[in-house]
């Protein structure tokens, strides 16, 4: 199809949900990601800066990696797995939902935190979707409030998401703190000085906007800390990638947010990713 005319990815984004567009969105940049639109909705987001509803599953213990793969053999369309691990038993609706909804929010999240390159449009790439889908200006305006916050709370979003905290005491948190949750208790145990908040959150399987948060809360409350906010140029992390778990009950719920702003007149897209479109 004719790609619309958009000066920015949320306005693209709710012109295709107009015109009921299923088909994929390819948004270059750093972290860059993919959009998956199913009839005009977002069904997933797919991006190098946050844990997917798939590693979310399979890095939590939910499913199990026997049974995934059995799945995958039953009903190769990704597209129409969701249904499939229904039918199966292997995952509850509800659960499976909220699964792959986080996954959205926190996917439209992770890619407001850098300016966006260009982007194209493609096929319908098959995935594992939340259904219905996410509409795209309660996305756009989720994500904007949780840059919104976070700035309020701390500082500059993309300065926080290269911090690599440590435990105050230099030791983590002993199980036996009554101050924290247990959620609490494994982020100070990740927090080595080496790593992100992204690679906190796919090493506990968690959201990286929940993530973030915490550490700041954590940060004001002395139980963690970082030496100082990071250059722009910091050496990018090194730690590797763990697949992600499901979120603690009490994360916060997920919503939606910012994508990437695009010149008018076709040139590359710039800006942060929370405007929204029109």
């Amino acid at each position: 199809m004719k790609t619309p005319s958009a000066r920015n990815v949320p306005a693209l984004l709710q012109a295709l949900h107009q015109e009921g567009y299923t088909g994929t969105v390819r948004v270059s940049g750093s972290p860059g990601g993919t959009i998956h639109l199913r009839d005009g909705l977002i069904g997933a987001i797919e991006t190098p800066g946050a844990p997917t509803a798939t590693s979310t599953l399979l890095a939590s213990g939910r499913i199990d990696d026997d049974a995934w793969l059995a799945a995958w053999a039953a009903e190769p369309d990704a597209d129409r797995l969701a249904p499939h691990l229904i039918t199966a038993g292997l995952i509850g609706a509800a659960e499976l939902e909220v699964v792959c909804t986080a996954a959205v929010f926190d996917g439209a999240f992770a890619m407001a935190l850098s300016p966006p390159g260009g982007w194209e449009l493609t096929e319908r790439q098959p995935t594992l979707l939340t259904r219905p889908g996410v509409e795209p200006r309660p996305l756009a305006e989720e994500t904007t409030r949780r840059m919104a916050l976070l700035t309020r709370l701390w500082g500059p979003v993309g300065e926080l998401a290269r911090i690599r905290p440590r435990p105050a005491d230099g030791r983590g948190a002993p199980e036996s703190d009554g101050r924290l949750t247990r959620r609490h208790r494994d982020l100070v145990e990740s927090a080595n000085g080496r790593r992100t908040p992204r690679d906190i959150a796919f090493a506990r399987g968690r959201g990286l906007y929940a993530v973030m948060l915490d550490l700041v809360r954590l940060e004001a409350r002395r139980v963690v800390h970082w030496e100082t906010r990071p250059a722009p140029d910091r050496r990018p992390s090194t730690a590797p990638r763990v697949l992600q778990g499901q979120s603690a009950p009490d994360e916060p719920s997920p919503r939606a947010g910012p994508l990437p702003r695009r010149r008018p007149g076709g040139g590359s897209p710039t800006g942060d990713l929370g405007a929204k479109g029109g």
